[in-house]
């Protein structure tokens, strides 16, 4: 009860503080999503209810109707992210995800530094094709497995941990921020960025966090031996076999799907149907892996919390909100181009690390949006850089679902994630830059 009065307290606060700027609906609007992102971050209430809150709070307080609102909930892009929980289960009740990792752990060598990237590049590849979230629940077990050296271990973690949120931006379906935008895109009428497309215009940036991290990671412990080896060796099953076809017949689709102009305009099929239509055959008999029961697997909460995003970001375009605080950023347009991404990249990565990255890329998007459109720059450029620094925050717990499940391992202490968070998050934000201006820039 105690985190319930908090976030009432919070939310008065910032209803104070927004009177002093903004008219009473926005301050109003505010104050619900400081209530909503404290009850977030202080787990007053399972992340499902509070999910649920702005189809009472909006209408309510007059923000949104109970349609506007419910609306956001069903989003066609939720059905995207729908089927590819479905394919992650299939892919965890079949085993599939520990032969990958078996094989990927076996490639490189048999040190320090050798293991730190070989967790590091399991986690972002996983992380690709699963939730960010769901992978570093699997593999931290193995970290905690691998040596008995707790200084090693931490450093494993961490290695997960930052791995898994930098896979996650490979694939729109790799982390929540990547939906949204997607989303957000749709609300808009934005041609939205193909499956192909994305990983061609991410997959640079992963490389270049997947050199630098694990080694730095490795500096002052490379010396130490491993006491422990992962040396379980599992053959292929049918049913890993037949789900590895599955999922080749869907990448080979998706990049039929994809458009690479003026060369080849694509299928022209809806990606989300193919990722829904994937996750509806894992439960064909004898093709598929799963039955109903399974179903319960699926983390709905996460689904919910999507659509208190989009409601999120509604709320503030209806209002015109956003418009209004674009206003009061308004001279940050008039910076050069390097300057303004350099300026949102910094912003959005160190506001993550104290609050949710999908409430914050839900609330920043229309904000930044509006920015770009007063500005000299493009505004799929700046809203793209936005996103993905939602996902590059490595220094707090309670930025990313990770670094979460990073600190629940027990090895990991803020003081350690704020150390080599800081240093990444500063190395974030000038590879992002750097990479936007020489290619996405030309390609978004």
């Amino acid at each position: 009860m105690k985190k319930i009065l908090m976030a009432f307290l919070f939310a008065l606060i910032g209803l104070f503080f927004a009177s002093l700027v903004f008219n009473t609906q926005h301050s109003i609007l505010i104050s619900l999503i400081v209530f909503l992102v404290t009850m977030w971050t202080n787990n007053a209430l399972p992340l499902g209810v509070v999910s649920l809150l702005p189809i009472i709070l909006f209408p309510t307080f007059d923000i949104l109707s109970t349609n506007a609102t419910t609306a956001n909930y069903s989003k066609s892009i939720i059905f995207l992210f729908l089927g590819g929980f479905m394919m992650a289960i299939a892919t965890q009740k079949t085993d599939l995800h520990k032969l990958v990792s078996n094989k990927l752990l076996s490639i490189f060598p048999n040190t320090v530094r050798g293991i730190l990237f070989s967790l590091a590049i399991t986690s972002a590849f996983l992380s690709s094709l699963i939730s960010n979230t769901t992978t570093a629940l699997l593999l931290i077990p193995i970290a905690m497995y691998l040596t008995n050296q707790k200084e090693l271990k931490l450093r494993f973690v961490l290695a997960i941990a930052y791995g898994a949120s930098i896979g996650g931006i490979i694939t729109p379906i790799g982390t929540p921020p990547n939906l949204i935008l997607l989303g957000f895109f749709e609300d808009m009428n934005i041609e939205a960025i193909s499956f192909i497309k994305w990983i061609g215009l991410t997959l640079p940036l992963a490389a270049v966090m997947l050199t630098i991290i694990p080694f730095v990671l490795s500096l002052g412990v490379s010396s130490l031996k491993i006491d422990n080896e992962v040396k379980e060796k599992k053959t292929v099953t049918p049913e890993q076999k037949r789900l590895l076809y599955i999922l080749g017949s869907l990448v080979v689709l998706l990049f039929l799907n994809s458009k690479i102009e003026p060369f080849y305009s694509g299928l022209g099929l809806n990606e989300k149907g193919i990722l829904l239509g994937y996750g509806l055959l894992m439960f064909v008999p004898k093709l598929g892996f799963l039955t109903w029961e399974d179903t319960k697997k699926i983390p709905y909460e996460i689904i919910f919390l999507f659509g208190a995003g989009f409601s999120i970001a509604a709320a503030f375009s209806k209002t015109g909100l956003a418009s209004e605080i674009a206003t009061h950023l308004l001279s940050l347009s008039m910076l050069p181009p390097i300057l303004l991404i350099l300026v949102v990249a910094a912003m959005i990565t160190f506001t993550t690390e104290i609050t949710s990255n999908t409430a914050l890329i839900s609330i920043a998007l229309p904000i930044i949006y509006s920015l770009g459109q007063s500005s000299n720059i493009d505004t799929n450029l700046i809203i793209f850089v936005a996103t993905i620094c939602a996902s590059y925050a490595f220094m707090l717990p309670i930025a990313t679902p990770p670094n979460a499940i990073a600190m629940s391992s027990g090895v990991v202490q803020v003081k350690d994630m704020a150390k080599f968070g800081f240093l990444f998050n500063i190395i974030g934000i000038i590879s992002i830059t750097i990479i936007a201006l020489v290619y996405w820039q030309y390609y978004l």
